[in-house]
């Protein structure tokens, strides 16, 4: 596979309508995914020469994604900053072009904005996963 642009990474966030329309979270700059699923340990005594034995599916998962640039428009800003104030997961989508799309419901916990006097404002933002997260391949 031939290296990918990571500026074609996609963050949108669903409207929350029926059908639900996804609007594509700003001009990201820089923007991370982290999936992670914590181990549960189930050595004891009778562990074959005490090694450490590992529940297999019993812990708990979760996708982290940060991101930071730009604000499109006023319509993805207003989504994101709504969603932040009322402290409500909405469902988003992660595009990695060429491999595929994350989805789920995920909760803002972080949002940021910043800029200096002779340049852009700038936002950043960190998602948690607040459910099940999906993938499909594209």
């Amino acid at each position: 596979m031939a290296g990918q642009k990571g500026r074609d990474i996609l963050l949108k966030i669903g409207d929350g309508g029926q059908p639900e329309s996804f609007v594509t979270i700003g001009g990201l700059r820089a923007k991370t995914i982290a999936l992670a699923a914590d181990s549960v340990d189930a050595t004891d005594s009778d562990s074959v020469e005490a090694w450490r034995e590992l529940l297999s599916g019993a812990g708990v998962k979760s996708a982290t994604v940060t991101g930071a640039g730009l604000f499109k428009d006023s319509a993805s800003d207003a989504l994101a900053r709504e969603a932040f104030f009322a402290q409500r997961a909405a469902n988003w989508q992660l595009i990695l072009p060429d491999f595929g799309v994350l989805s789920g419901r995920f909760l803002i916990s972080n949002l940021e904005y910043s800029g200096d006097y002779d340049a852009e404002a700038r936002f950043s933002l960190t998602l948690a996963s607040a459910g099940p997260v999906a993938f499909t391949a594209i």
